[in-house]
């Protein structure tokens, strides 16, 4: 079991600029952070297989073609290793990093709690008809549905950043429950405010 990074003292502030890096997507091509070129919507999610996460990236992969239209390039990013995210994230039309260290979820000060899984807001996308079709594709493909031996486990709690090319942190939500994210919409609107 790795050890896990205690992300309390690195909560990020609008107007913070973060340090470069480049991590690997999951499948194997470098991710600069910030974009030279375009807004970055960097979402941190939960465990491969949750099921709330799962339905909003399928909400985002509708609308990719719109993001991107939008100068912003999706990276999202979970506490999982590629090999569990790969049979859920693989075929994603955007990034998707694994960080089943939590190592980038330290440095943006994303954390755990069981609130992650309580919250009555938490339970209701997954319930939802539509959304079991991208939830079932990945344990058809064999995927783990909860935590795996690389000490990923199911309360991590969601972040959304939007970064500019400069690095400077433009609009971020931390998220109080697995649910607790931007939607396409609200991306967007962000989206036209930074390049206002």
């Amino acid at each position: 079991m790795t050890t896990t990074p205690d992300p309390t003292a690195a909560r990020l502030s609008v107007g913070e600029t973060i340090a470069p890096r480049e991590p690997a997507d999951i499948r194997g091509e470098t991710v600069p952070l910030p974009d030279p070129e375009r807004l970055v919507h960097l979402q941190f999610r939960r465990f491969a297989g949750c099921p709330v996460c799962n339905v909003h990236l399928r909400s985002l992969a509708l609308r990719h073609d719109e993001i991107r239209a939008a100068g912003v390039r999706e990276v999202a990013v979970f506490h999982s290793s590629v090999r569990d995210m790969l049979p859920y994230q693989g075929d994603l039309p955007f990034d998707a990093v694994a960080d089943p260290g939590r190592e980038l979820y330290a440095a943006f000060g994303v954390g755990r709690s069981v609130r992650a899984l309580l919250h009555p807001k938490a339970f209701t996308s997954p319930l939802r008809p539509s959304s079991w079709s991208a939830y079932m594709k990945g344990v058809r493909n064999g995927a783990r549905l909860t935590g795996s031996p690389d000490g990923t486990d199911p309360i991590g709690l969601p972040a959304d950043f939007l970064i500019g090319p400069e690095g400077r942190v433009r609009a971020l939500r931390y998220g109080a429950h697995a649910a607790d994210q931007w939607s396409v919409d609200e991306l967007l609107a962000l989206a036209a405010e930074a390049r206002a």
